[in-house]
């Protein structure tokens, strides 16, 4: 008789809350980067962020015109 954990590919750990933190950290530098205006990224929630990030093209156009030349 085996133990039944045989396959350790089925225990995955948790998500930790300090990892969230960092990753959602750095999808609003990249929002920053396509030049989102800083006070526009602070009003959006997580979900709007990687909604955002899914078309960075289309970021990137929509907030080139209201940037300065």
């Amino acid at each position: 008789m085996g133990s039944g954990c045989a396959n350790n590919e089925l225990n995955y750990s948790a998500k930790k809350p300090r990892e969230k933190r960092r990753r959602e950290q750095t999808q609003r530098r990249r929002l920053l980067a396509m030049g989102v205006p800083e006070a526009r990224v602070r009003q959006l929630n997580s979900k709007q962020v990687r909604e955002m990030l899914k078309r960075p093209a289309a970021v990137k156009k929509e907030f080139a015109a209201a940037r300065p030349a």
